[in-house]
C-alpha cells in the first residue's frame, strides 16, 4: 500500500498527512525521497515535516498551496462519500466514531485526495454510507477544485472518475483477484477487460522504505515503524 500510494503522488509539490495516518505518511516520505516534494505531517516534530496542525493545512489548502492529502473512513461508498461519524440514525448513533474535523473542507479544496483503507470488506465499502461526513461528488454549480483521486486498500488500487462519479479498478495486489475485490465491495465499480497486478516495490524502493522512511515515520509512529521494519527484515531474510 505504501509503494502504491507513493506512485499516485507523482509530481506533487506539497503533500500533507493528517493524524493516525502512518501508511500514507510513509508513502509521502517515500515520494519526498524520490522527488524532493515538501511533506507536512501532523504530529511530526522533525523540522522539515513539522506543521502547526490543522489550521496550517487549512490555510495552505485555501491558498492553493497543497497538492495532495489523504482521507479514510469507517464507511466509503461508490461515489467516494466518506462516513467518519458512525453507524445508525444521527445523532443517537449505535456506534460513534471520531468525527470529520476538517475532512469535508480539505476534500473540497485539495486537488488530489487519495482515499485509503487497509481493511477491504463490505462492512467498509458499502452501497451508501449511513452519514456523509465528506461528500465525494458535488453538483456542477458548486465550486470545488479538489476531490477524490484514487482509492488504495489492502486488496487493490482504484481510480475515481469525478465526471462520472464512479470508481474504476486499476490493479489488484499480488495474491488477490478481481473476484475477491468484487466479493468484498458493496458498490458497483468499473472493471477493464484486463486488470494488471499492482507493481511490487523494487529493491531501490525497499531500501528507501527500510531506511529513511522507517527512520522518519518512527518519530511519529514508533510502533508502526517497528512492526513494518521487522516484517520487511523477515521477508528479506526469507
Amino acid at each position: 500500500m505504501i509503494a502504491a500510494i507513493s506512485r499516485l503522488l507523482g509530481n506533487c509539490r506539497h503533500i500533507a498527512v493528517g493524524v493516525l495516518s502512518p501508511i500514507p505518511g510513509s508513502a509521502a516520505i517515500l515520494a519526498r525521497a524520490r522527488t524532493g516534494a515538501k511533506v507536512s505531517i501532523i504530529g511530526c516534530q522533525l523540522p522539515e515535516y513539522r506543521t502547526e496542525g490543522g489550521v496550517d493545512l487549512f490555510d495552505c489548502a485555501g491558498q492553493g498551496r497543497l497538492d495532495a492529502f489523504f482521507l479514510s473512513g469507517g464507511q466509503i461508498d461508490g461515489q467516494a462519500n466518506i462516513n467518519l461519524h458512525g453507524v445508525g440514525p444521527y445523532p443517537e448513533m449505535e456506534t460513534r466514531w471520531s468525527g470529520a474535523f476538517g475532512s469535508a473542507y480539505l476534500y473540497f479544496m485539495v486537488p488530489r485526495v487519495i482515499l485509503f483503507k487497509e481493511e477491504h470488506t463490505r462492512r467498509v465499502f458499502v452501497p451508501k454510507v449511513g452519514f456523509i461526513s465528506a461528500p465525494g461528488v458535488s453538483p456542477s454549480n458548486i465550486y470545488r477544485p479538489g476531490g477524490p483521486h484514487a482509492l488504495v486498500t489492502g486488496l487493490c488500487v482504484m481510480h475515481f472518475n469525478r465526471q462520472e462519479g464512479r470508481f474504476r479498478l486499476i490493479s489488484v495486489h499480488p495474491g488477490h483477484s478481481v473476484e475477491e475485490v468484487k466479493d468484498n465491495t458493496g458498490f458497483d465499480f468499473d472493471v477493464p477487460e484486463t486488470v494488471p497486478e499492482t507493481e511490487v516495490p523494487d529493491h531501490e524502493t525497499l531500501d528507501l522504505m527500510r531506511g529513511v522512511v522507517t527512520q522518519t515515520i518512527a518519530t511519529t509512529y514508533p510502533a508502526f515503524a517497528a512492526s513494518q521494519f521487522n516484517a520487511m527484515q523477515s521477508n528479506a531474510a526469507s
